[in-house]
């Protein structure tokens, strides 16, 4: 997609029609586009990526404290964590189809960066604090409920996939066994990036990756689970 359709793309997937548009195409630039590139105009969207965070966890904040009046700060926190986690808001940057728009240099589009997790995190981090600067709180808000808050179910629900895929499979599958296997892992010692399957006996029902093996592991069950309720019509 060139520059205008990229535009297009993102508002109608966010919802949000930008008066500067160059904060989106900011929010939308990784730095191995700048640096393939050799453009200087514009930056990468690591200090919007920076911004979206502090204003994700405001809101969210607020969202959750005022959601759920009994729980205590300790409970808040880890409800916090769970909807701002890496794999949660991947999942909101996947369903918005955001790593299609990512100006991205070749060889990290090539390497699978517009699938990572840990990129389409920053892009929903990123695309939230361009519409912060652009529109301000309120349209932040809007973004923040209809593209995040509205999977808390589901990403709390992600918190413990595997104890739930466990417990689905022992209920309608108990004739079979579930396993995860490590398929590989890649990059330097610093920043792993790990792919894991689920298995159900003989099959694969789902791969997936992660900055860790846990991380793979729920990320995978999360994607099983679906499948199985497809299958089972839950």
């Amino acid at each position: 997609m060139n520059k205008e359709e990229v535009i297009a793309f993102v508002q109608e997937k966010t919802g949000y029609t930008f008066k500067n548009e160059e904060y989106l195409l900011e929010a939308l630039t990784h730095s191995s586009y700048t640096n393939e590139m050799k453009i200087n105009k514009r930056a990468d969207y690591e200090r919007l990526e920076f911004l979206g965070d502090a204003v994700l966890e405001l809101i969210t904040s607020e969202y959750l404290y005022d959601e759920y009046p009994k729980v205590p700060e300790g409970g808040l926190s880890k409800k916090r964590a769970s909807l701002v986690c890496e794999p949660s808001l991947a999942i909101c940057a996947k369903r918005m189809e955001l790593g299609k728009a990512i100006f991205m240099g070749k060889g990290e589009a090539l390497g699978g960066g517009r699938e990572r997790d840990s990129v389409l995190c920053d892009i929903t981090e990123s695309v939230l604090g361009a519409i912060y600067l652009d529109g301000g709180l309120d349209e932040a808000k809007k973004y923040v409920y209809n593209h995040v808050l509205h999977v808390l179910k589901e990403n709390e629900l992600f918190v413990d996939s595997k104890s739930y895929l466990q417990e689905l499979v022992q209920k309608y599958y108990n004739d079979k066994s579930l396993t995860y296997e490590l398929i590989s892992e890649s990059g330097p010692e610093h920043d792993k990036t790990f792919t894991v399957s689920v298995n159900l006996s003989d099959e694969v029902l789902a791969t997936a990756e992660g900055k860790s093996k846990k991380i793979a592991q729920q990320t995978a069950a999360s994607t099983a689970i679906k499948i199985l309720n497809d299958r089972i019509g839950n």
